[in-house]
């Protein structure tokens, strides 16, 4: 099989059979696209008239090459963490098709992606926050309304940018105070929110959903943007962004950045780590456990400051 050919093959099987998130299949797509750039480049300095790239010629020192090309190109290493990933997917998949005998990237490596600390909100930041979103939405303007329940309930269930769009009405268990998200890998999980994101969510419901809604056929969706159609992740992240670009400290603006928060906050509280990850939706405890870092960070600097000895 060509190589082109194969990729387009393997993403609809990541979307199709994994469950994978049309963001995470993008970002494969592009990482072996770039591959496949970098073998026909060697084959056409090979030859003059090279035939497509069939997926049996990739090799272990074809791959070694292409992530060392990234390397020099000074690709973050995040960034080549991402690429290996996607290549031994890949070439599994491959082994497992029937369209190559041997996995080409079963012992390929990349450097391992620095550990850099999440940007987390102080309380007094997110209090500021909830208290301009308050004064914007009590003109009763339904995108003010809208906004305040997307951060409020942002914040409250540190649930994902895709989760929060992908919601729907029914997944709202507006008794119990729990909406039930469908996360990464498509694994659904139930998470609780607050009183103070309810209240947000069901004046949004009641006084914003339907003007923003006006005449356009019903979608379910529960975040709708001003042309009645469902909210996506772009107009989130420019929401957040707005927000968080006058506020001080360093790091990401987007939504992520209260989940990260929500999460700290959390911990600071005194949440058992097990039920901060069952939360957050993470399969593995080693990922939940860095804000166990950044509240350990947080502490220190508090002590810094505050301790005459310190």
């Amino acid at each position: 099989m060509e190589l082109r050919d194969a990729i387009e093959a393997f993403a609809v099987h990541l979307r199709a059979d994994r469950g994978f998130s049309e963001h995470t299949v993008r970002a494969y797509r592009g990482d072996l696209a770039d591959l496949t750039s970098f073998v026909e480049e060697r084959a056409t300095a090979a030859s003059d008239a090279p035939d497509a790239v069939d997926v049996r010629e990739l090799d272990l020192e074809t791959l070694r090459d292409w992530l060392w090309h990234g390397s020099g190109a000074g690709l973050a290493k995040s960034t080549l963490a991402r690429r290996s990933a996607a290549v031994r997917g890949f070439t599994r998949w491959l082994v497992t098709t029937g369209e190559a005998s041997a996995d080409a990237a079963g012992r390929l490596k990349a450097p391992r992606p620095d550990q850099h600390l999440p940007r987390v909100l102080t309380r007094a930041q997110m209090s500021s926050i909830f208290e301009g979103l308050s004064s914007r939405a009590s003109t009763r303007d339904p995108v003010a309304l809208r906004d305040q329940a997307i951060v409020e309930l942002l914040y409250a269930s540190a649930m994902r940018v895709s989760e929060l769009i992908g919601l729907r009405i029914p997944d709202l268990d507006r008794a119990r105070l729990t909406a039930r998200v469908l996360g990464k890998g498509g694994k659904e999980r139930v998470i609780p929110y607050g009183v103070p994101a309810a209240r947000a969510v069901e004046r949004y419901l009641v006084d914003a959903r339907p003007a923003l809604r006006g005449d356009h056929p019903e979608t379910g969706s529960l975040f709708l943007n001003s042309r009645g159609a469902p909210m996506n992740a772009r107009s989130v992240y420019e929401l957040v962004a707005n927000i968080l670009h006058e506020l001080p400290g360093s790091g990401p603006s987007g939504p992520h950045a209260f989940r990260h928060t929500a999460a700290t906050h959390l911990l600071d509280g005194g949440a058992d780590l097990r039920a901060v990850q069952e939360i957050l939706g993470h399969a593995s405890l080693a990922t939940t456990q860095i804000y166990t870092h950044v509240s350990t960070e947080r502490l220190r600097q508090s002590y810094a400051s505050a301790h005459p000895r310190a």
